[in-house]
Protein backbone atom coordinates (compact mmCIF):
# COMPACT_ATOMS: atom_id res chain seq x y z
CA UNK A 1 0.00 0.00 0.00
CA UNK A 2 2.74 2.45 1.00
CA UNK A 3 5.78 2.50 -1.26
CA UNK A 4 7.17 6.03 -1.42
CA UNK A 5 7.91 7.66 1.95
CA UNK A 6 9.10 11.20 2.65
CA UNK A 7 11.06 11.35 5.89
CA UNK A 8 12.08 14.53 7.65
CA UNK A 9 15.87 14.57 8.04
CA UNK A 10 17.32 17.16 10.41
CA UNK A 11 20.95 16.07 10.46
CA UNK A 12 20.55 14.31 13.81
CA UNK A 13 20.81 10.64 14.70
CA UNK A 14 17.09 10.04 15.29
CA UNK A 15 15.92 11.11 11.84
CA UNK A 16 18.94 9.38 10.27
CA UNK A 17 18.05 6.03 11.84
CA UNK A 18 14.37 6.51 10.97
CA UNK A 19 15.40 6.89 7.31
CA UNK A 20 17.72 3.89 7.57
CA UNK A 21 14.98 1.63 8.95
CA UNK A 22 12.63 2.70 6.17
CA UNK A 23 15.31 1.95 3.57
CA UNK A 24 15.96 -1.47 5.10
CA UNK A 25 12.27 -2.33 4.80
CA UNK A 26 12.39 -1.68 1.07
CA UNK A 27 10.57 1.65 0.84
CA UNK A 28 11.48 4.28 -1.74
CA UNK A 29 12.76 6.85 0.73
CA UNK A 30 13.05 10.57 0.07
CA UNK A 31 14.67 12.79 2.70
CA UNK A 32 13.28 16.27 3.35
CA UNK A 33 15.34 18.91 5.12
CA UNK A 34 13.01 21.59 6.47
CA UNK A 35 14.48 25.08 6.79
CA UNK A 36 12.42 26.96 9.35
CA UNK A 37 14.82 29.70 10.46
CA UNK A 38 17.50 31.72 8.67
CA UNK A 39 18.58 34.47 11.07
CA UNK A 40 22.13 34.40 12.44
CA UNK A 41 22.70 34.21 16.18
CA UNK A 42 24.55 36.75 18.31
CA UNK A 43 27.91 35.41 17.07
CA UNK A 44 26.97 35.97 13.45
CA UNK A 45 26.53 32.27 12.74
CA UNK A 46 23.59 30.07 11.81
CA UNK A 47 23.64 26.34 12.47
CA UNK A 48 21.41 25.76 9.47
CA UNK A 49 24.26 25.07 7.04
CA UNK A 50 25.99 22.65 9.43
CA UNK A 51 22.73 20.76 9.97
CA UNK A 52 22.07 20.66 6.23
CA UNK A 53 25.58 19.33 5.61
CA UNK A 54 24.92 16.56 8.13
CA UNK A 55 21.59 15.80 6.46
CA UNK A 56 23.40 15.55 3.11
CA UNK A 57 25.94 13.22 4.70
CA UNK A 58 23.12 10.95 5.92
CA UNK A 59 21.40 10.97 2.53
CA UNK A 60 24.61 10.01 0.74
CA UNK A 61 25.36 7.26 3.25
CA UNK A 62 21.87 5.82 2.77
CA UNK A 63 21.82 6.48 -0.98
CA UNK A 64 18.59 8.46 -0.87
CA UNK A 65 17.65 11.78 -2.42
CA UNK A 66 17.50 14.82 -0.12
CA UNK A 67 15.07 17.66 -0.82
CA UNK A 68 15.64 21.08 0.75
CA UNK A 69 12.36 22.89 1.40
CA UNK A 70 12.10 26.43 2.77
CA UNK A 71 9.39 26.98 5.37
CA UNK A 72 10.90 30.16 6.84
CA UNK A 73 7.92 32.40 5.98
CA UNK A 74 5.46 29.80 7.24
CA UNK A 75 7.39 29.45 10.51
CA UNK A 76 7.68 33.20 10.96
CA UNK A 77 3.98 33.86 10.35
CA UNK A 78 2.45 30.86 12.10
CA UNK A 79 4.89 30.06 14.89
CA UNK A 80 7.26 32.89 15.71
CA UNK A 81 4.81 35.81 15.39
CA UNK A 82 2.32 33.89 17.51
CA UNK A 83 5.05 33.28 20.09
CA UNK A 84 5.93 36.99 20.27
CA UNK A 85 2.25 37.94 20.66
CA UNK A 86 1.86 35.45 23.50
CA UNK A 87 4.89 36.85 25.34
CA UNK A 88 3.55 40.39 24.92
CA UNK A 89 0.34 39.20 26.60
CA UNK A 90 2.24 37.78 29.58
CA UNK A 91 1.99 34.12 28.57
CA UNK A 92 4.77 31.56 28.10
CA UNK A 93 4.14 29.62 24.86
CA UNK A 94 5.76 26.45 23.52
CA UNK A 95 7.12 26.96 19.98
CA UNK A 96 7.92 23.27 19.48
CA UNK A 97 4.26 22.28 19.82
CA UNK A 98 3.25 25.02 17.37
CA UNK A 99 6.00 24.02 14.93
CA UNK A 100 4.86 20.41 14.87
CA UNK A 101 1.20 21.34 14.44
CA UNK A 102 1.63 24.09 11.84
CA UNK A 103 4.81 23.17 9.98
CA UNK A 104 6.02 19.57 10.28
CA UNK A 105 2.58 17.94 10.27
CA UNK A 106 0.94 20.41 7.95
CA UNK A 107 3.17 21.97 5.30
CA UNK A 108 5.62 19.06 5.34
CA UNK A 109 2.77 16.62 4.73
CA UNK A 110 1.38 18.84 1.96
CA UNK A 111 4.81 19.10 0.32
CA UNK A 112 5.37 15.35 0.54
CA UNK A 113 1.99 14.49 -0.96
CA UNK A 114 1.82 17.13 -3.70
CA UNK A 115 5.43 17.80 -4.69
CA UNK A 116 6.98 14.37 -4.08
CA UNK A 117 3.82 12.27 -4.61
CA UNK A 118 4.73 10.37 -1.44
CA UNK A 119 2.31 7.81 -0.04
CA UNK A 120 3.10 8.77 3.56
CA UNK A 121 5.53 10.72 5.73
CA UNK A 122 7.85 9.62 8.53
CA UNK A 123 9.79 11.36 11.31
CA UNK A 124 12.36 10.49 13.95
CA UNK A 125 10.03 11.27 16.84
CA UNK A 126 9.86 8.81 19.72
CA UNK A 127 6.15 8.07 19.46
CA UNK A 128 3.79 5.37 18.21
CA UNK A 129 0.61 5.11 16.20
CA UNK A 130 -2.22 2.59 16.46
CA UNK A 131 -1.81 2.05 12.73
CA UNK A 132 1.65 0.59 13.44
CA UNK A 133 5.20 1.89 13.27
CA UNK A 134 5.09 1.54 9.47
CA UNK A 135 1.30 1.98 9.06
CA UNK A 136 0.90 -1.76 8.60
CA UNK A 137 -2.56 -1.53 10.24
CA UNK A 138 -3.70 1.49 8.22
CA UNK A 139 -7.44 1.90 7.83
CA UNK A 140 -8.67 4.94 5.88
CA UNK A 141 -12.09 4.65 7.52
CA UNK A 142 -10.75 5.02 11.08
CA UNK A 143 -8.94 7.62 13.14
CA UNK A 144 -5.50 6.84 14.60
CA UNK A 145 -4.46 7.13 18.23
CA UNK A 146 -1.13 8.63 19.29
CA UNK A 147 0.62 6.23 21.66
CA UNK A 148 3.49 6.89 24.04
CA UNK A 149 6.92 5.62 22.97
CA UNK A 150 8.60 2.59 24.51
CA UNK A 151 11.42 4.81 25.82
CA UNK A 152 9.63 6.76 28.55
CA UNK A 153 12.53 9.18 28.95
CA UNK A 154 12.72 10.05 25.25
CA UNK A 155 8.97 9.90 24.58
CA UNK A 156 8.07 12.95 22.46
CA UNK A 157 4.30 12.73 22.35
CA UNK A 158 4.28 15.89 24.49
CA UNK A 159 5.46 17.83 21.43
CA UNK A 160 2.90 16.06 19.23
CA UNK A 161 -0.07 16.88 21.47
CA UNK A 162 -1.66 19.06 18.78
CA UNK A 163 -0.91 16.82 15.79
CA UNK A 164 -3.69 16.95 13.17
CA UNK A 165 -5.52 13.66 12.75
CA UNK A 166 -5.04 13.74 8.98
CA UNK A 167 -1.26 13.84 9.45
CA UNK A 168 -1.16 11.21 12.19
CA UNK A 169 -3.03 8.75 9.97
CA UNK A 170 -0.34 9.13 7.31
CA UNK A 171 2.77 9.25 9.50
CA UNK A 172 5.24 6.49 10.34
CA UNK A 173 7.25 6.61 13.59
CA UNK A 174 10.01 4.01 13.02
CA UNK A 175 11.65 4.72 16.42
CA UNK A 176 8.54 4.16 18.52
CA UNK A 177 9.64 0.79 19.92
CA UNK A 178 13.31 1.74 20.34
CA UNK A 179 15.32 3.34 23.12
CA UNK A 180 17.87 6.07 22.49
CA UNK A 181 20.72 3.63 23.19
CA UNK A 182 19.31 1.21 20.62
CA UNK A 183 19.07 4.01 18.04
CA UNK A 184 22.72 4.96 18.57
CA UNK A 185 23.81 1.33 18.28
CA UNK A 186 21.93 1.00 14.99
CA UNK A 187 23.59 4.18 13.72
CA UNK A 188 27.07 2.99 14.71
CA UNK A 189 26.52 -0.41 13.10
CA UNK A 190 25.56 1.21 9.79
CA UNK A 191 28.34 3.72 9.25
CA UNK A 192 26.64 6.69 10.90
CA UNK A 193 29.08 7.09 13.81
CA UNK A 194 29.66 10.75 12.93
CA UNK A 195 25.97 11.51 13.32
CA UNK A 196 25.65 9.34 16.41
CA UNK A 197 28.36 11.38 18.16
CA UNK A 198 26.69 14.68 17.33
CA UNK A 199 25.51 16.55 20.47
CA UNK A 200 21.75 16.47 20.92
CA UNK A 201 20.01 19.78 20.28
CA UNK A 202 18.40 21.25 23.38
CA UNK A 203 16.20 24.27 24.02
CA UNK A 204 14.63 26.65 21.54
CA UNK A 205 16.55 26.38 18.28
CA UNK A 206 16.45 30.00 17.19
CA UNK A 207 17.77 31.57 20.40
CA UNK A 208 21.34 30.26 20.09
CA UNK A 209 23.57 30.57 23.16
CA UNK A 210 21.97 33.80 24.34
CA UNK A 211 19.79 33.83 27.42
CA UNK A 212 16.13 34.41 26.71
CA UNK A 213 16.01 37.99 28.03
CA UNK A 214 18.70 39.08 25.58
CA UNK A 215 16.98 37.34 22.68
CA UNK A 216 13.44 38.60 23.20
CA UNK A 217 14.64 42.23 23.46
CA UNK A 218 15.20 42.16 19.70
CA UNK A 219 11.48 41.59 19.09
CA UNK A 220 9.56 43.15 22.00
CA UNK A 221 10.18 46.65 23.31
CA UNK A 222 11.21 46.87 26.96
CA UNK A 223 8.57 48.29 29.27
CA UNK A 224 10.08 48.68 32.76
CA UNK A 225 7.88 48.01 35.75
CA UNK A 226 7.96 46.97 39.40
CA UNK A 227 8.82 43.71 41.11
CA UNK A 228 6.36 43.59 44.03
CA UNK A 229 6.47 41.24 47.00
CA UNK A 230 3.20 39.29 46.78
CA UNK A 231 3.02 38.95 50.58
CA UNK A 232 3.79 42.52 51.66
CA UNK A 233 3.02 44.65 48.60
CA UNK A 234 6.47 46.21 48.89
CA UNK A 235 8.32 47.20 45.70
CA UNK A 236 11.48 45.10 45.64
CA UNK A 237 13.05 46.24 42.39
CA UNK A 238 12.54 46.97 38.70
CA UNK A 239 12.06 44.67 35.69
CA UNK A 240 12.56 45.55 32.01
CA UNK A 241 9.42 43.90 30.75
CA UNK A 242 6.85 41.26 31.67
CA UNK A 243 7.71 39.34 28.48
CA UNK A 244 11.18 38.54 29.84
CA UNK A 245 9.96 36.48 32.79
CA UNK A 246 8.03 33.28 33.36
CA UNK A 247 6.31 31.80 36.40
CA UNK A 248 8.65 30.10 38.87
CA UNK A 249 11.80 31.72 37.46
CA UNK A 250 14.29 33.29 39.86
CA UNK A 251 13.99 37.09 39.82
CA UNK A 252 17.74 37.62 40.36
CA UNK A 253 17.44 40.68 42.59
CA UNK A 254 20.71 41.58 44.26
CA UNK A 255 21.29 42.58 47.84
CA UNK A 256 18.42 40.60 49.35
CA UNK A 257 18.79 37.98 52.10
CA UNK A 258 16.53 35.46 50.31
CA UNK A 259 15.89 34.55 46.69
CA UNK A 260 12.66 35.68 45.05
CA UNK A 261 10.72 33.90 42.31
CA UNK A 262 8.12 35.01 39.78
CA UNK A 263 4.66 34.31 41.23
CA UNK A 264 2.13 36.30 39.18
CA UNK A 265 2.00 38.86 36.35
CA UNK A 266 -0.34 41.83 36.07
CA UNK A 267 -0.10 42.77 32.40
CA UNK A 268 -2.36 45.83 32.64
CA UNK A 269 -0.38 47.40 35.49
CA UNK A 270 2.96 46.02 34.25
CA UNK A 271 3.67 44.51 37.67
CA UNK A 272 5.45 41.24 38.37
CA UNK A 273 4.59 39.80 41.76
CA UNK A 274 7.40 37.81 43.35
CA UNK A 275 7.51 35.36 46.24
CA UNK A 276 10.34 34.70 48.67
CA UNK A 277 11.80 31.20 48.49
CA UNK A 278 11.56 28.59 45.79
CA UNK A 279 9.00 26.61 47.83
CA UNK A 280 6.64 29.48 48.56
CA UNK A 281 3.05 28.12 48.58
CA UNK A 282 1.85 30.62 45.95
CA UNK A 283 4.13 28.91 43.41
CA UNK A 284 2.22 25.63 43.77
CA UNK A 285 -1.25 24.61 42.70
CA UNK A 286 -3.35 21.51 42.19
CA UNK A 287 -6.07 23.29 40.24
CA UNK A 288 -6.00 25.12 36.91
CA UNK A 289 -8.15 26.05 33.93
CA UNK A 290 -7.59 25.73 30.20
CA UNK A 291 -8.93 26.89 26.87
CA UNK A 292 -10.93 24.50 24.68
CA UNK A 293 -9.03 21.19 24.39
CA UNK A 294 -7.84 19.48 21.24
CA UNK A 295 -8.46 15.71 21.30
CA UNK A 296 -6.25 13.77 18.88
CA UNK A 297 -8.48 10.71 18.40
CA UNK A 298 -11.83 11.87 19.75
CA UNK A 299 -13.32 13.39 22.87
CA UNK A 300 -12.92 10.83 25.70
CA UNK A 301 -16.15 8.97 26.50
CA UNK A 302 -15.79 9.69 30.21
CA UNK A 303 -16.13 13.40 29.53
CA UNK A 304 -19.17 12.75 27.36
CA UNK A 305 -20.91 10.35 29.74
CA UNK A 306 -19.62 10.93 33.29
CA UNK A 307 -18.32 14.50 33.07
CA UNK A 308 -15.09 13.48 34.84
CA UNK A 309 -12.06 11.93 33.21
CA UNK A 310 -9.33 10.28 35.26
CA UNK A 311 -6.06 10.56 33.36
CA UNK A 312 -2.50 11.89 33.59
CA UNK A 313 -1.04 15.33 33.03
CA UNK A 314 2.22 17.14 32.29
CA UNK A 315 3.04 20.62 31.00
CA UNK A 316 6.76 20.15 30.33
CA UNK A 317 8.42 17.44 28.28
CA UNK A 318 10.91 16.46 31.00
CA UNK A 319 8.29 16.07 33.73
CA UNK A 320 6.75 12.85 34.97
CA UNK A 321 3.07 12.23 34.31
CA UNK A 322 0.86 13.25 37.25
CA UNK A 323 -2.59 11.69 37.94
CA UNK A 324 -5.45 14.15 37.55
CA UNK A 325 -9.17 14.56 37.09
CA UNK A 326 -10.64 16.83 34.43
CA UNK A 327 -14.11 18.07 33.60
CA UNK A 328 -15.53 20.13 30.76
CA UNK A 329 -16.58 23.72 31.42
CA UNK A 330 -18.29 26.21 29.16
CA UNK A 331 -14.97 27.60 27.92
CA UNK A 332 -12.45 24.80 28.37
CA UNK A 333 -11.34 22.33 31.00
CA UNK A 334 -11.04 22.43 34.77
CA UNK A 335 -8.14 20.25 35.91
CA UNK A 336 -7.57 18.96 39.45
CA UNK A 337 -4.21 17.29 40.10
CA UNK A 338 -3.67 14.56 42.67
CA UNK A 339 -0.64 16.45 43.89
CA UNK A 340 0.58 20.04 43.89
CA UNK A 341 2.79 21.15 40.99
CA UNK A 342 5.14 24.11 40.92
CA UNK A 343 4.86 26.89 38.35
CA UNK A 344 1.91 25.68 36.29
CA UNK A 345 2.31 28.36 33.66
CA UNK A 346 -0.28 30.17 31.56
CA UNK A 347 0.41 29.75 27.85
CA UNK A 348 1.95 26.32 28.19
CA UNK A 349 0.09 23.24 26.95
CA UNK A 350 -1.51 20.90 29.44
CA UNK A 351 -1.00 17.49 27.84
CA UNK A 352 -3.16 14.53 28.85
CA UNK A 353 -2.53 10.79 28.59
CA UNK A 354 -4.27 7.59 29.67
CA UNK A 355 -3.38 3.91 29.36
CA UNK A 356 -0.37 4.64 27.17
CA UNK A 357 -2.24 6.99 24.83
CA UNK A 358 -1.63 10.72 24.39
CA UNK A 359 -5.20 12.02 24.38
CA UNK A 360 -4.54 15.61 23.41
CA UNK A 361 -3.95 18.96 25.04
CA UNK A 362 -5.28 22.38 25.95
CA UNK A 363 -3.58 25.70 26.59
CA UNK A 364 -3.36 26.65 30.27
CA UNK A 365 -5.23 29.90 30.95
CA UNK A 366 -4.71 30.37 34.67
CA UNK A 367 -4.24 28.41 37.87
CA UNK A 368 -5.18 28.39 41.53
CA UNK A 369 -8.48 28.66 43.42
CA UNK A 370 -8.20 32.45 43.43
CA UNK A 371 -8.95 32.34 39.70
CA UNK A 372 -12.06 30.20 40.07
CA UNK A 373 -15.17 31.67 38.45
CA UNK A 374 -18.78 30.72 39.08
CA UNK A 375 -19.54 29.59 35.54
CA UNK A 376 -17.46 26.48 36.19
CA UNK A 377 -19.12 23.73 38.16
CA UNK A 378 -16.57 21.48 39.86
CA UNK A 379 -18.09 18.16 40.69
CA UNK A 380 -15.43 17.01 43.13
CA UNK A 381 -14.17 18.41 46.39
CA UNK A 382 -11.33 20.90 45.81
Amino acid sequence: MFKKIAVGISGGVDSAVAALLLKQRGYEVHGVFMQNWDIMDEKGTCTLQADYNDALYVARKLDIKLHHVNFVKHYWNEVFCALVKEYESGFTPNPDVLCNRNIKFNYFLEYAKTKLQADAIATGHYARNTFGLFLENYDPEKNAKLLLAKDAVKDQTFFLCQIPQNALKQCMFPLGDLTKNMVKKIANANGLEKISRKPESMGICFIGSRNFQEFIQDYIKDEPGDFVDIDTGQVMGKHKGIHQWTLGQRARLGGLPVAYFIARKDVEKNIIYIASGTKHPILYTNLFFTSEPYWIYSKPKDLEENYILDCQFKFQHTQHWVPCKICQSTSGLTVKLNTYKRAVTAGQYAVFAKDGECLGSAKIVNSGVTNFHTSICIIWNV
